[in-house]
């Protein structure tokens, strides 16, 4: 018990409280830069989607490129403002930052010349942001993949496809990016029908269809503009293909696609518009007789022989 009393005597309880006060100083500090820090970014990110109203971007769009902005923002800002605070708490309980400081040096220098794929990815990351290529909420195809992205980070894309399926992409490694969902969509269709249907009828009947999807409370909101019928495009094997799109709000154009096509099947019904499935004609030219005459003619031969 002497022996414990003797220990407390000889600690420096004025430096121990000094000390405390500034570590609980500096975490109180801390705490109030993440505040400031969010308010800060919650401002910068309302004044970001002002200036994307003012030039017109659509609302869905400005707010998946701010949002993926403000998060990294976020992240790189707190990760070197915990750093921080965690060298001068070192530094107040009487470690030396100096040695931690140079070795950190040495490591990242080492860690830069080992790890350069690291730093592509970083780069690479960097600038997917700063461009605007893709943003979380986006429909893209990556490297050939495609799906939903759910991630943008420094070092890698993350897509969700439609069975589910999670792609991880380092970014450095990304060398085709097309994005489908940026500004507005498209649905592209392909319609055919029978040779001896009447084209001109044909497209006005889709131009109908068109038109009333355009009025539709529902699906209409979805399109910015009635379809565009470009014409006949190419003589397929048993029909003749006409071309169209459909120009959507990002991420609609499969939505209204299916419903087109769906009013499309209808309206050819009911107009007695023939969709032709495939199937082959046998043609033995002008000089040879049909197959059907010179069957007859043959059955009359063995007739008559026998």
């Amino acid at each position: 018990m002497d022996i414990f009393l003797k220990q407390l005597k000889g600690v420096n309880w004025e430096q121990i409280i000094f000390t405390s006060t500034r570590i609980l100083l500096i975490l109180l500090l801390a705490w109030l830069g993440i505040v400031i820090l969010q308010k800060i970014l919650s401002q910068l990110e309302q004044r970001l989607l002002k200036q994307s109203k003012i030039t017109g971007e659509p609302p869905s769009e400005s707010e998946k490129r701010v949002e993926t902005l403000i998060r990294l923002i976020r992240q790189a800002a707190l990760i070197v403002l915990w750093v921080t605070t965690i060298l001068i708490l070192l530094k107040e309980i009487g470690v030396d930052v100096g040695p931690i400081l140079a070795s950190a040096g040495i490591v990242g220098l080492a860690v830069g010349f080992g790890a350069q794929n690291l730093v592509r990815d970083f780069i690479s990351g960097f600038f997917f942001i700063l461009e605007n290529q893709v943003r979380v909420g986006d429909v893209a195809i990556v490297n050939g993949t495609g799906g939903l992205v759910e991630r943008v980070n420094f070092r890698t894309i993350v897509l969700r496809d439609l069975g589910g399926i999670v792609h991880i992409f380092p970014n450095g490694t990304v060398t085709t990016l097309s994005n489908l969902t940026n500004d507005w969509s498209a649905y592209v269709f392909d319609i055919g029908v029978a040779y001896k249907e009447n084209t001109d009828k044909v497209i006005e009947v889709m131009n109908r269809v068109g038109f009333e999807m355009k009025q539709d409370e529902i699906v209409g909101s979805f399109m910015l503009e009635e379809p565009e019928i470009f014409g006949v495009d190419k003589f397929d094997n048993s029909a003749v293909v006409i071309k169209g799109r459909i120009k959507t709000k990002p991420i609609r154009q499969w939505q209204v696609g299916r419903e087109y096509l769906r009013r499309i099947k209808l309206a050819f019904d009911n107009a007695g518009i023939e969709i032709p499935f495939p199937h082959q004609t046998l043609y033995f030219g002008e000089a040879s007789k049909p197959i059907e005459v010179a069957l007859l003619e043959k059955l009359k031969g063995e007739k008559v022989v026998t």
